[in-house]
């Protein structure tokens, strides 16, 4: 894709913390007592608002801020034909080892209570996921928009629970490549429209190499089986090659963003490690751009993602400068320092700038508010035009 961005752009993740009257809507709504006609018109209402918010603030990549979604994979029960919506309290007696998964919500700063999954209990039927979100973006804005949709690995090991999803496939396997599918077609439809960067959440992946041992943290994948960790990136190479292979380079970015967990604001509870054992499986897949956590100690030294020549040479990095679980926005000197280090080697054009995960990961939960987002927002822009002005000068 030819590059038509300035320097060092910025973008959010995707999500944003909702406010209480569309909290209160979307209840309503679920509940049948508000139509859909009225939950769209606030839905609009409140996008235009936060489409806004980041013009404003100057970010070059607009996001919707995902304001109709339950959470960043189970809204998808309300976009696919074939998965249903079931509470946590609803699906426990399904799950096989009812231990490891008590002691998971033992762990997590997220109560059960809160959290819906988006099981598969029938064959897959598509519907356009997020083909609403990019119509309210290019309504409001003439600038590049980005579109985030959960990656197929995370959407197969979420919806993936043997004694409910068996009555459609036959293996974890055999869902997967329905669900390749449906991502194909809404790549299809997501281009059609127009959209500069579609970007796949892949948070899973770092549960699968950096929980040996230890208790897994991801809610919503917990209910699959855990499997080796080799067999497991392999299969998730499986389901993200076809999908990033289908999008068309010379009219979107395909992004991959990976981070450790994004449910709590206690950083102890959430996943350590470098992205060396996921270097082979960046390398596979090949997106354009990898969107990755790096504000914190957790995310490892940017040198251990550099040892990948492939990626080296190749790709752009959404390099993560701000951690979205502090209220504090980050100082433009942290994030020039953070930027520093990665041009020690790439040039800058393969250096975009954002949070290392959205807002709101889950409606109920998010871990920051609009008034400090804001504040992290304009640290992240005003870094941008420090590091365009010092590189134009060099």
């Amino acid at each position: 894709m030819q590059k038509t961005y300035p320097l060092f752009p910025t973008s959010l993740i995707g999500s944003w913390p909702r406010s209480r009257e569309v909290l209160l809507a979307q209840r309503q709504h679920r509940n049948g007592k508000m139509s859909d006609q009225e939950f769209s018109d606030l839905i609009e209402k409140e996008t235009a608002r936060i489409i806004k918010i980041q013009e404003d603030e100057g970010l070059d990549f607009i996001v919707s801020g995902e304001l109709s979604r339950d959470n960043y994979c189970s809204f998808v029960a309300d976009r696919i034909g074939g998965v249903e919506l079931l509470s946590m309290n609803d699906v426990v007696d399904y799950i096989a080892d009812k231990q490891s998964f008590e002691d998971i919500l033992d762990v997590l700063d997220v109560p059960s209570i809160a959290i819906r999954n988006a099981i598969c209990t029938g064959k897959l039927e598509y519907h356009p996921i997020a083909v609403n979100e990019l119509k309210l973006l290019k309504k409001y804005t003439d600038k590049p928009v980005k579109i985030t949709l959960p990656g197929p690995y995370l959407m197969t090991r979420s919806m993936w629970l043997a004694k409910l999803s068996k009555k459609a496939y036959n293996s974890k396997e055999e869902l997967g490549q329905d669900v390749v599918k449906i991502l194909q077609q809404e790549i299809d439809s997501l281009q059609e429209l127009g959209v500069n960067v579609i970007q796949f959440d892949e948070p899973v992946l770092t549960e699968v190499v950096f929980t040996e041992g230890k208790t897994r943290s991801f809610m919503c994948a917990a209910l699959a089986e855990k499997k080796d960790p080799h067999d497991e990136l392999e299969f998730a190479k499986s389901l993200l090659k076809p999908v990033m292979d289908h999008v068309d380079r010379s009219k979107s970015y395909a992004s991959l963003h990976v981070c450790r967990g994004n449910w709590s604001n206690d950083e102890s509870i959430l996943l350590s490690g470098a992205y060396t054992p996921l270097l082979d499986l960046f390398e596979k897949v090949d997106p354009d751009i990898l969107t990755l956590e790096y504000s914190t100690p957790r995310a490892g030294d940017f040198s251990t993602l550099m040892a990948s020549k492939q990626i080296r040479e190749n790709d752009i990095i959404g390099l993560g400068v701000e951690n979205p679980r502090l209220h504090q926005a980050e100082t433009v000197d942290f994030i020039t320092d953070k930027v520093k280090e990665a041009l020690e080697y790439l040039p800058p054009e393969r250096i975009f700038l954002n949070p290392d995960c959205g807002f709101a990961t889950f409606a109920n939960r998010p871990v920051n508010q609009e008034e400090f987002i804001i504040n992290k927002i304009h640290s992240l822009v005003e870094a941008s035009k420090k590091l365009k002005e010092v590189t134009v000068t060099d």
